[in-house]
């Protein structure tokens, strides 16, 4: 077992290139991740990495090595994955992102229900509305709002999600009513953005009388916080381009109001990421299908 464990921090440390980093994503200290390193260091008799203050670069060796370690760590999975298929017993932990909204509002409150049912599997779940990587930071699956990036991966489809555009009726007081996307285009409103370090331009995917069309809206506040959006737009600082689940209620108390309904944005696609080789294991498997079924179960309530 130790050695598995220095294969594993091995393979962290150069998907990383960071051994604090790998530490982390292993749930260990990085004396005890430099300590495992230097151990299979030793029993393989040559230097995986060069070290200095500033970086930690895998050596030919260490390159050599790590397509090996990968596939050894693989073929235990599946063999894992196997067994636990057979005794119909899934265990271990499986690592999960989500966006704010939805893991919040649909994910969250599920994962005690299904250790209720699985007890032998935990769940570490972070939430962030950044873009994820799923190999660079280790997860079994991610949740997504919108079009994923990578396809190398599996997706699977959950369903579609009406956005709306809406303010508070006391920035409309202030600002005016938009009647479209070109209204918005005018300088007359203020939109409040989420966007993300190295994003360089952000656009609304407005349905049009022509068809669908991006428009380059602006404003004074942007944030990679959806929460942080929303409760701006309550505050009168502007409008939200948003998921109706996300803002349902303050709809339905009038705290908020749509917008721009002449040029309603695209509807936003919600499903899961997860790697190819995760298809087999059955708690992986086990997690996404209640968690299918649960978000539809829930967004079905809000229609």
């Amino acid at each position: 077992m130790s050695y598995i464990k220095q294969l594993k921090i091995f393979v962290r440390v150069y998907e990383l290139g960071n051994m604090s980093a790998a530490a982390r994503d292993q749930r260990v200290s990085p004396a005890v991740a430099s300590s495992r390193i230097a151990e299979l260091e030793n029993h393989l008799g040559v230097r995986l990495f060069n070290r200095t203050t500033r970086s930690l670069q895998a050596t030919e060796q260490g390159r050599l090595f790590y397509d090996g370690a990968n596939a050894v760590l693989a073929a235990i999975d599946a063999a894992e994955a196997t067994v636990a298929e057979h005794t119909k017993s899934p265990r271990g932990s499986i690592f999960v992102a989500a966006p704010l909204g939805i893991g919040r509002r649909f994910i969250a409150p599920s994962v005690p229900k299904f250790k209720e049912e699985y007890p032998e599997i935990d769940v570490r779940l972070r939430l962030s509305d950044r873009n994820i990587d799923l190999t660079e930071e280790g997860l079994d699956i991610a949740f997504f709002l919108g079009v994923p990036e990578d396809s190398s991966h599996r997706i699977r489809s959950i369903t579609e999600c009406t956005r709306v555009l809406c303010a508070s009726p006391e920035y409309l007081e202030k600002r005016g009513m938009p009647n479209n996307g070109d209204d918005l285009l005018k300088g007359k409103h203020d939109c409040l953005a989420l966007r993300f370090p190295g994003q360089r331009e952000f656009q609304w995917l407005l349905n049009t009388a022509d068809g669908p069309k991006r428009f380059a809206v602006t404003g004074p506040f942007e944030s990679d916080h959806g929460s942080i959006l929303t409760d701006w737009a309550l505050m009168g600082y502007g409008i939200i381009n948003k998921p109706v689940f996300e803002v349902s209620e303050h709809l339905k108390t009038g705290a908020l109001v749509p917008v721009a309904q002449e040029t309603p944005p695209s509807s936003v696609f919600l499903g899961c990421l997860y790697p190819h080789k995760k298809h087999q294991d059955p708690k992986v498997r086990l997690f996404i299908d209640y968690m299918v079924a649960n978000c539809k179960a829930e967004l079905e309530k809000l229609a």
